[in-house]
């Protein structure tokens, strides 16, 4: 009886110990927002962007000076033509403003796939950065600190240097 109660008390301990070790996890943290925002990668990705958004803003500019330019000359021209003439060039003016509005939802929509195209490779390198660091240093797991993340306390290790350090900045 005295070793069958032993041998409880070992098998209680040692499953109190090996969940006790378990909860015990390695936690670390990084502000990913700074730390893609420091890549030069970042920089090269945003200066194509705004080269792009460039290009759809004077398009579109010049849709629209064009379509003024016509409105002002048909509004000089609106008492010498015909009431018919007159209905054909409103509906060109609607048409015009239509093709721009459309030009320009379709705009936004190619600059925001673009933008995941062109961010997607940037993001990657820092997750694997971000990995590489913390299985080195033994973290099992890693919480994002950037503002607005939920992340209410992060009294625990920072990894943002280690992982700039793996990127070369």
């Amino acid at each position: 009886m005295k070793k069958f109660k032993l041998l409880f008390v070992a098998i209680v301990m040692f499953v109190g110990a090996t969940t006790v070790s378990n909860a015990q996890s390695k936690i670390a943290h990084i502000d990913t927002q700074a730390l893609v925002e420091a890549m030069p990668e970042m920089k090269n990705a945003q200066s194509q962007l705004e080269k792009i958004q460039k290009t759809y803003d004077t398009e579109i500019k010049a849709m629209a000076k064009e379509l003024d330019t016509k409105i002002k000359q048909y509004e000089a021209e609106a008492e010498s033509k015909t009431e018919e003439e007159n209905t054909k060039r409103v509906q060109e003016v609607q048409g015009m403003q239509q093709n721009i509005q459309a030009y320009r939802q379709q705009a936004l929509q190619d600059l925001q796939k673009k933008e995941v195209d062109i961010l997607k490779p940037v993001l990657e390198k820092a997750r694997q950065a971000i990995q590489k660091v913390a299985r080195a240093q033994g973290f099992q797991y890693v919480m994002d600190s950037t503002t607005g993340s939920g992340l209410i306390l992060a009294d625990g290790k920072d990894l943002i240097g280690d992982v700039k350090k793996e990127l070369g900045i």
